[in-house]
């Protein structure tokens, strides 16, 4: 039999190492919520970035494969995607797409971070619709656009040469995206931040989804 004296004596370092023990496994569950939880939002954040096409230039999209794909509306940046950041009167290949789009009655409205006077002195031959001040990443710019034009979701896409900004913005607003390779290699200074993140991002897209590839055309 134990002596009462004895056992009382071993009672506090007993106590202290169960609540250590307690404080263990405590800690290392929450180690693994806390690593779980980080590598979700990952995970989901990474999500927000992924186009859904990746083709070489906006000019490639024709209208039988945006019905096709049951779209009737394209949402586009402005630099870079539509125009040469640095060109604003556009060229003839885009007037020409622009006239396919039209007959087709595909409206292509521009959604763009740039200030209003600056778009619209952009646009004033091409005579678009657009939405200035979109503050893309975020969705507020195609929320406009969905209900300037009267469009579910399901009816518009979104095409851009950004990750950061283009292919956010159209994912977090719930509508599908395409991102193109930019018009010229040379951005604006902002523009240049952004493309620094962009390589990380591509990236780790690239390991998750390998089928993400640039393709001539949506059917490609």
């Amino acid at each position: 039999m134990r002596h009462p004296r004895l056992a009382s004596e071993h009672l506090p370092n007993l106590a202290s190492w169960r609540c250590k023990r307690r404080f263990d496994k405590c800690s290392k569950a929450q180690e693994a919520v806390d690593e779980s939880t980080l590598k979700s939002r990952g995970q989901y954040m990474l999500k927000n970035f992924k186009p859904t096409w990746m083709v070489n230039a906006i000019y490639d999209l024709t209208p039988e494969q945006l019905k096709a794909k049951g779209i009737k509306a394209v949402l586009t940046d402005l630099d870079n995607t539509l125009i040469a950041w640095n060109n604003p009167d556009g060229t003839p290949q885009l007037k020409a797409w622009l006239a396919q789009m039209q007959a087709a009655e595909i409206t292509v409205m521009v959604v763009s971070n740039n200030n209003h006077d600056r778009v619209q002195r952009a646009l004033s031959e091409l005579q678009l619709p657009f939405i200035a001040r979109a503050n893309k990443p975020l969705a507020t710019g195609i929320t406009k656009a969905k209900k300037q034009l009267g469009l579910s979701r399901h009816e518009l896409v979104m095409v851009g040469d950004q990750l950061i900004t283009d292919m956010h913005a159209g994912n977090v607003a719930g509508v599908r995206t395409i991102l193109v390779k930019p018009i010229i290699d040379s951005d604006a200074w902002n523009t240049s931040i952004n493309r620094f993140f962009e390589k990380y991002i591509m990236q780790q897209l690239l390991k998750k989804h390998a089928d993400l590839t640039w393709r001539e055309d949506l059917n490609d």
